[in-house]
């Protein structure tokens, strides 16, 4: 895909969500969805491949921006511990898998998972959702 279409594919992604498409805002569209894979990026790696496109959008924006996208449906931000967010652009339902050792988010097969009962929510409250993140790290090497 050339760049002209991943800022193409990344208005139009802005624009199903009713979202101004700022220049900044269309760049980093662009390198979320522009391709139309699915990301999962950190603020700080989804800033420094802006960078590396050239473009000129500061760290602050790029927290910003994701959540602004995050508020209008268009991200899924994915929590794995008190200090690190990634956000998803798949904003189905599905598990993740945290490695560990990498530092790197990536899907689970969601067919693979079975959660047979939830807990009845306190008074007062409703579930709103279930975040379901496997951590994994490499086993050592073994000889054989």
């Amino acid at each position: 895909m050339t760049s002209s279409q991943a800022l193409t594919t990344g208005s139009d992604w802005l624009a199903r969500a009713g979202l101004r498409p700022t220049r900044q805002r269309v760049a980093l569209a662009a390198l979320l969805v522009g391709d139309g894979q699915h990301r999962h990026v950190t603020a700080e790696s989804l800033f420094a491949a802006v960078q590396d496109s050239g473009e000129s959008v500061s760290l602050a924006t790029v927290y910003n921006t994701l959540r602004a996208f995050c508020d209008a449906g268009l991200l899924q931000e994915v929590t794995v511990d008190g200090s690190k967010s990634y956000f998803d652009t798949n904003t189905h339902d599905h598990p993740h898998f945290f490695w560990e050792d990498e530092n790197r988010l990536s899907d689970a097969p969601a067919d693979q998972l079975e959660i047979a009962r939830l807990p009845d929510a306190p008074e007062g409250a409703e579930i709103a959702s279930v975040d379901v993140v496997i951590r994994l790290r490499r086993t050592p090497a073994t000889d054989r």
